[in-house]
């Protein structure tokens, strides 16, 4: 009997989510458009088109209108008043939303570094310790030639250590859904911020003193300071440049 012909099928467009386990798809969709917004593939300001998402990612509009919903509710994308959901677009950044934005995030890491502090000598030691290696990697990435890529992932994995050694599953959820709106502000200025680095070293040098000393409701202030300092250069830099948002 002859052997049944191969049946051909068309390529998948490049970052296809076509092979997507079953039952995984909307949160895979929801995850890769976040991504291309939080690092400005879909520009701020730019118009999100299901079409064009579901054509780039190999999928049905079913999926992305789904995330796109969810996104709207966490901020990353805004609808115009009164448009349907294909008038949807790319959150701007800006100063007001900058200030809003970071001290939220500074306020859930707080509680973080607060339930640090709150841990056993022993547990804190050995957390100060982790800490503030991140920190000395955070600073050599500053040095010059500056690499931008480490000093951010640097500064990511200090922060992010603290959340996670003094969280519980629902404060964890919180940031995941908020800390990378931040990250879009972050990495689309951070080559205009390197030159408050030796600020940003002291104040983690603070949160992670007090975390170390026991001291929980001086680390809480003093990962909020860091954050409302964030919040300050960063408006800062946009009022030098410009709000990044298409007209």
């Amino acid at each position: 009997m002859p052997a049944r012909p191969r049946k051909r099928t068309s390529p998948r467009p490049a970052g296809s989510l076509a092979a997507a386990p079953h039952g995984s798809r909307p949160d895979q969709v929801y995850t890769r458009v976040r991504d291309l917004i939080v690092q400005g593939s879909l520009a701020p300001g730019s118009r999100i088109v299901e079409t064009e998402i579901s054509a780039r990612l190999g999928v049905s509009r079913t999926p992305v209108r789904e995330a796109l919903q969810r996104l709207q509710q966490e901020g990353y994308v805004v609808g115009s008043p009164g448009a349907q959901q294909s008038r949807l677009t790319v959150t701007p950044l800006t100063q007001p939303d900058v200030h809003e934005l970071l001290d939220i995030v500074g306020a859930l890491e707080g509680l973080g570094a607060r339930r640090a502090a709150s841990a056993d000598a022993a547990t804190r030691r050995a957390l100060a310790r982790e800490l503030r290696a991140l920190n000395q990697d955070f600073a050599k990435a500053a040095r010059i030639p500056i690499d931008h890529g480490r000093l951010y992932e640097a500064d990511e994995r200090l922060h992010r250590r603290i959340v996670e050694a003094g969280v519980g599953p629902r404060l964890l959820a919180l940031h995941q859904a908020v800390k990378p709106q931040a990250e879009r502000y972050i990495r689309m200025y951070i080559s205009m911020l390197t030159g408050d680095i030796k600020a940003s070293v002291d104040e983690h040098d603070a949160m992670i003193d007090s975390i170390d000393e026991g001291r929980a409701s001086e680390a809480q202030k003093a990962i909020e300071l860091n954050w409302q300092h964030a919040a300050d250069r960063l408006a800062r830099v946009i009022e030098q440049v410009g709000q990044r948002a298409q007209s």
